[in-house]
C-alpha cells in the first residue's frame, strides 16, 4: 500500500468517506501539528472546529495536545489533558 499524503487526505480520500457517509473525518499533519476536521452529511463536507462525534472536544484541544506532544512528557500531557474536561 503506498503511503498517504495530506492532499490525498483532503481530496481522494475525503470524497471516498463523503460516499460511505463517515460521520466525521480528521485529516492530521503531526510535522506541522496541524489538524483539519470534516463534518460527513448529505454526500458532502464541511470544515468543523469541534468534533460532532465527540461532542464538547475541540479541534483546537486536539491541536494544542498534538503541539504540547512536541516538547512535554505523556505523564504531563495527559495530566494537562484530563484538567481541560473537569
Amino acid at each position: 500500500m503506498a503511503a498517504s499524503s495530506l492532499s490525498d487526505d483532503l481530496g481522494e480520500k475525503r470524497l471516498l468517506y463523503e460516499q460511505m457517509n463517515v460521520q466525521e473525518y480528521w485529516v492530521v499533519d503531526v510535522n506541522q501539528a496541524e489538524v483539519t476536521a470534516f463534518a460527513i452529511a448529505d454526500g458532502g463536507s464541511r470544515q468543523i472546529d469541534t468534533s460532532q462525534v465527540l461532542p464538547g472536544l475541540t479541534i483546537a484541544l486536539v491541536k494544542e495536545t498534538l503541539e504540547r506532544s512536541r516538547s512535554e512528557e505523556h505523564g504531563a500531557i495527559t495530566r494537562w489533558l484530563l484538567s481541560q474536561f473537569s
